[in-house]
């Protein structure tokens, strides 16, 4: 037997596992302590890994942000992939599901989505919130050019300029999602009523109806118990 080769197939497998502990680690402790407060030193103690070990795998404490964040970015288009790959449904009902099961998949871990809204709002991290906006963005655009070539296809779509659809799209999510932190803030310090929050996701719906170019009332993206979690 050739233990070399048996090494190098089972060596990404346990660099994978060693490298998930220490995303498993910052998840946990972005959740329980928020980002701020935890150290590189926490993350060793949680881990019982060396100083070198988690150099081998992250550069820095916001290397392994990213890590957690584009974790949350596969499992959440796992979550979807179904939807895209059904042949049989049209490209709005697509954008929708795509939408709602991703607004449900926050929902879901609504803590460790708060603990890293944080990080995104702090004066302190504007580099981290580029790397984060750029971060998200590459993980948009594929699954809303699938879509918009769809719909365009299809004649669901009826933009006047099929091709700069995605890029307007990845914006306006963007803005709608900085929007919607600048709600939870005024939620909580009650600044924003309820019903503000709701017109305020109806105008960017809106806004998507038209750019894309379907009938007014034709799309839904959040539903009201969605948006009760986070804003009631």
């Amino acid at each position: 037997m050739n233990w070399s080769s048996v090494a190098r197939t089972l060596d990404p497998a346990a660099h994978a596992v060693r490298r998930d502990a220490f995303v498993d680690a910052a998840q946990g402790l972005i959740q329980t302590r928020g980002y701020e407060r935890f150290s590189l030193q926490d993350i060793l103690e949680a881990t019982e890994a060396s100083r070198g070990a988690f150099y081998h795998y992250f550069d820095s404490k916001d290397a392994l942000l990213d890590a957690v964040v584009d974790r949350l970015a596969d499992q959440a288009i796992a979550r979807v992939g179904p939807v895209l790959d059904d042949p049989d449904l049209p490209a709005p009902r697509k954008l929708e599901a795509v939408f709602g099961g991703i607004a449900q998949y926050k929902a879901e871990r609504k803590d460790l989505i708060l603990g890293i809204m944080r990080v995104w709002l702090s004066d302190d991290n504007a580099i981290v919130r580029e790397k984060l906006r750029r971060l998200a963005a590459s993980r948009q655009r594929p699954l809303l050019e699938r879509i918009v070539r769809q719909g365009v296809a299809e004649g669901s779509f009826t933009s006047r300029s099929p091709e700069s659809l995605p890029s307007v799209l990845v914006g306006l999510v963007q803005s709608m999602g900085e929007r919607a932190m600048e709600l939870w803030i005024g939620r909580q310090d009650g600044s924003v009523t309820f019903e503000e929050v709701k017109q305020t996701f109806d105008a960017y719906l809106e806004a998507f109806e038209r750019i894309v170019g379907v009938r007014p009332g034709s799309l839904k993206f959040l539903d009201d118990p969605t948006i009760e979690i986070w804003f009631g």
